[in-house]
């Protein structure tokens, strides 16, 4: 799968915090996510105060949904990433090419009637639980590090920030 093909989406559970919710935004639009749904009210009375410098939330559909079960993308497998005795290691998973990942709330956990309808549960293995947002870039960049990704000096031209003109 290359990056600009990519059929990914993610559902957040109930997010607290605005910031976390920019940097997953930041990351969906680094690696080509679709689009963004959530549940619960704490994000949707907290995201005028967006902290997404990038404003991938203009280009990203992100929408509240009651239940991310109802919009799940039509062909894709649904991913929950939790730190749940049983999950497969995320160094070892292979991702699908059509995939929905699930993520818990920043002070909470995916609920078990939640699980029982996911396709696979993963977790990347750490010393201590990561943040919402770093949970997010590290699963997006496990995707791409296993995919069949375009490289070299015209993605990082094109990627780069406009102040960044450095060669070796």
């Amino acid at each position: 799968m290359e990056l600009a093909k990519q059929k990914a989406s993610i559902g957040l559970i109930n997010p607290k915090n605005p910031v976390n919710v920019a940097s997953i935004l930041r990351a969906a639009g680094c690696y080509g996510v679709a689009s963004v749904f959530y549940t619960g009210q704490r994000y949707r009375l907290a995201k005028e105060f967006n902290a997404d410098t990038k404003a991938f939330h203009k280009i990203i559909p992100t929408v509240g949904v009651d239940n991310l079960k109802d919009v799940v993308p039509k062909g894709a497998k649904v991913v929950c990433v939790e730190l749940v005795e049983g999950a497969v290691p995320l160094p070892h998973f292979e991702h699908p090419e059509n995939a929905f990942y699930i993520l818990g709330p920043e002070d909470g956990s995916v609920p078990s009637d939640v699980l029982i309808w996911c396709d696979y549960v993963v977790y990347i293995p750490t010393y201590s639980c990561m943040n919402l947002a770093a949970t997010a870039n590290v699963l997006l960049y496990d995707r791409l590090s296993k995919s069949h990704f375009v490289s070299g000096d015209a993605l990082i031209r094109s990627s780069r920030d406009t102040n960044n003109t450095t060669k070796i």
